[in-house]
């Protein structure tokens, strides 16, 4: 898979890179700020852009909305890297982008396995979330009033319905029948009463807004 590393640290972006090549994965370019990597990409085409949240000048969202201006191509994946959760931004470039579309936070870089899944996801057009930021809407005090009807199974479930598992990955994690898992999903979704989408990433995109609400 051919990839773009856009972070201004040196170490996260070498980290990176060697880790990526060292699976197999062809990093074929790299930028320190949003426009070096909005035109390196331009350029490249690669299939996945890692980007950090925070660039310079001001670090604050400017990798987000390189993010946002890098899919509006629609054929090149993004994956947003961020040092804490940040609730608001992620669901910004969720919001708008869902497909191929994913935020993940930077302590992954360290659980490899976890990187290199979310990149392959991505990659496919999947949605990506990561687990700190369901925990994070799932624990908020209006969230946990509303989940409130939900057993703790169906808990479980639309917490990795929430970060964008398909139901077989959902069954596999859980060591459920797929077709457990979709009974789960169509009574959660129905008692939170949103709606039964068959777009995968507009379910995530539903959870995520009730969780929220």
């Amino acid at each position: 898979m051919r990839l773009v590393i856009a972070d201004d640290s040196a170490v996260v972006r070498d980290g990176l890179l060697h880790a990526l090549q060292a699976h197999g994965h062809e990093v074929v370019g790299t930028a320190v700020d949003a426009d070096s990597l909005v035109a390196c990409v331009e350029e490249l085409r690669p299939d996945v852009a890692l980007v950090d949240i925070r660039m310079p000048p001001t670090h604050t969202d400017e990798g987000l909305r390189a993010a946002s201006r890098i899919r509006a191509h629609g054929d090149v994946g993004v994956l947003v890297l961020s040092q804490y959760v940040e609730a608001e931004y992620a669901l910004a470039l969720l919001r708008e982008s869902p497909a191929a579309s994913g935020y993940l936070l930077k302590d992954r870089i360290t659980q490899l396995a976890t990187l290199l899944d979310a990149i392959e996801r991505v990659a496919r057009g999947e949605t990506v979330v990561d687990p700190e930021l369901v925990d994070l809407l799932l624990r908020r005090p209006s969230s946990a009033h509303r989940l409130a009807e939900l057993s703790e199974r169906e808990r479980e479930v639309l917490a990795l319905v929430a970060e964008g598992l398909s139901d077989r990955a959902i069954a596999e994690r859980l060591w459920l029948t797929p077709k457990t898992v979709e009974t789960h999903v169509r009574h959660i979704l129905a008692k939170l009463a949103l709606p039964p989408d068959a777009d995968r990433n507009r379910r995530v995109l539903a959870v995520l807004a009730f969780l929220r609400g």
